[in-house]
């Protein structure tokens, strides 16, 4: 590309101390990577609050939700930070977390027939 043509604007990052408020600390939710985030608030709520937030609820809406490892991956940003973001969103009452299956329930084989199934579609 010639110099004297102008470069695609790139988004700027936001800090990672600043995303999290500078907490190093685990909030009061325990998250882990394969829980399910879902948001508690309507789209029409974001308004003021910060744009990163407004990303996550706008990406976990429901009723599918999205997992915790999924939202740091699509934000480009580390899974210990997004943790804490996420737990802090949560303690807010803005998500709804739901833990992962526990190990009985996922071998219900009709779960995970129509598991299969909504994969093969996408």
């Amino acid at each position: 590309m010639p110099e004297d043509e102008p470069q695609p604007a790139r988004r700027r990052r936001t800090r990672l101390y600043a995303l999290t408020d500078g907490r190093t600390a685990d909030p009061h939710t325990v998250l882990t990577m394969d829980t399910t985030i879902t948001a508690a608030v309507a789209e029409d709520a974001h308004a003021g609050l910060p744009t990163e937030w407004q990303e996550i609820l706008a990406m976990c809406t429901a009723p599918g939700g999205r997992a915790v490892a999924e939202i740091a991956a699509r934000m480009h940003v580390r899974l210990t930070p997004m943790t804490l973001l996420l737990g802090e969103l949560a303690d807010r009452g803005l998500i709804h977390p739901r833990p992962p299956l526990a190990g009985a329930e996922t071998t219900n084989v009709h779960l995970l027939m129509r598991i299969r199934d909504n994969l093969a579609r996408i």
